[in-house]
């Protein structure tokens, strides 16, 4: 960020620029935990700038964090970092669990590989290192879910290619909670952050165009227009990930929304 917090109550805010390398270090004094969620969005038009930028954001803010810490001298007790089911590769059949070696090698992937190198640098200068793979975020506040409802709303819905490809999706008070939850247990390694039932992403527009109260009258947009039009891009809502959260749960965290029917009646959208 270019300015710093100043205006939200309870909280204190701090300048850093990751582009430059900047960062005020008294942002760490008596911090113990610490949560990093820095990363520019993936929905903007992947060209080569953008994809720079994706990269970028994601590392530099890994680095700098890693260069205050050894600049002080400060070493933390626990530190969560999002990363992102982008890691595996695209499968209908598969059922993903943290232990899968095999990284996607496509952009998605190594936006991600890159991204886990960045953090794993920083397990010297922290007493556990938890990073979450994040899947498709429900939310009233922008993100994916709002570009995938507005053609429902104008009648114009339909689910992208095939429409059997798995979504892994969380709640974000669901996420919001998971985050603080691996700080106070003490969370170290990988974990997957989706909810316990992935749905087909033709399960998943029926059920926002019933809560939209619209009908589904068109057929499935077609992969190969999807790809004259997003081109590699069309990875995000072609790509199929089925991803495990057995993991989280045998933790103990209780998740409030199981199911996809349930979560997206909380929402206002």
């Amino acid at each position: 960020m270019k300015k710093k917090i100043n205006s939200i109550p309870n909280c204190k805010g701090f300048y850093w620029n990751p582009q430059k390398g900047k960062i005020d270090k008294s942002a760490f004094n008596g911090v113990s935990y610490l949560i990093n969620l820095a990363g520019v969005s993936i929905s903007k038009p992947w060209t080569t700038k953008n994809k720079k930028n994706i990269v970028q954001s994601r590392i530099l803010s890994s680095q700098i964090i890693y260069n205050s810490l050894v600049d002080i001298n400060h070493k933390l007790d626990g530190l969560v970092s999002a990363s992102a089911i982008g890691y595996y590769p695209s499968s209908k059949n598969l059922f993903y669990e943290e232990t899968y070696s095999y990284n996607n090698e496509g952009f998605l992937g190594t936006v991600v590989e890159k991204w886990e190198n960045s953090l794993n640098e920083l397990e010297v200068h922290t007493n556990k290192l938890c990073k979450l793979r994040i899947g498709l975020v429900l939310s009233d506040n922008g993100g994916v879910l709002s570009k995938m409802t507005l053609p429902i709303k104008m009648g114009l819905g339909s689910a992208f290619g095939s429409g059997d490809q798995w979504q892994s999706w969380i709640h974000i008070d669901d996420l919001t909670e998971l985050i603080l939850y691996s700080l106070e247990n003490k969370f170290s390694g990988v974990y997957n952050a989706v909810a316990p039932n992935p749905v087909t992403q033709n399960n998943l527009i029926k059920v926002l165009a019933r809560k939209l109260k619209r009908p589904i009258i068109l057929p499935n947009i077609s992969k190969y227009i999807l790809k004259i039009f997003l081109k590699e891009r069309s990875h995000l809502i072609l790509d199929s990930h089925k991803v495990s959260s057995k993991k989280v749960l045998e933790t103990g965290f209780k998740f409030r929304f199981n199911k996809i029917d349930q979560a997206i009646r909380n929402l206002k959208l």
